[in-house]
């Protein structure tokens, strides 16, 4: 059990950095400071990301810049900066950009602790790793099935 979270605020600019596969993320809101409610993660030079399926998390996308690709299901949604798209768990969803390497959005999950996928593939890259065999040992420790 997590305890209650006390309230906290960020710059524009802070939060948890993590690096891997060329691209950036930056941890706003994490199981440790939401009690355990929701995780937040900005994704920075978004990598486009194949269909998968999460077990154990719902995640709702929030388009800052640039527009993005979605697929939920059998359903595409073309969004762009202030776009919101949801994504419940054991759906099928896929993520692309419409100009590769651009735009930013935020990612919520519910219940929050997928940030940890995140920190342990940016602490494989960070060791010279982070290749297909990390992504498949992460992706079984956090529920993620790749489609």
């Amino acid at each position: 059990m997590i305890p209650p979270a006390a309230g906290f605020s960020l710059a524009a600019d802070e939060g948890e950095p993590l690096e891997f596969s060329g691209a950036r993320f930056l941890v706003r809101a994490s199981a440790a400071t939401t009690g355990g409610a929701f995780t937040i993660i900005e994704e920075i030079d978004p990598l486009d990301t194949p269909l998968h399926v999460h077990e154990r998390e719902d995640e709702l996308f929030y388009v800052l810049e640039g527009e993005h690709i979605f697929v939920v299901g059998d359903e595409e949604h073309r969004v762009g900066p202030g776009g919101v798209v949801f994504g419940p768990r054991d759906v099928p969803h896929a993520h692309s950009r419409a100009v590769a390497r651009t735009g930013r959005f935020l990612t919520m999950t519910s219940p929050a602790g997928f940030e940890g996928f995140f920190r342990e593939l940016a602490g494989a890259a960070a060791r010279g790793g982070a290749g297909a065999e990390d992504y498949a040992r992460v992706s079984r420790a956090y529920g993620v099935a790749w489609l």
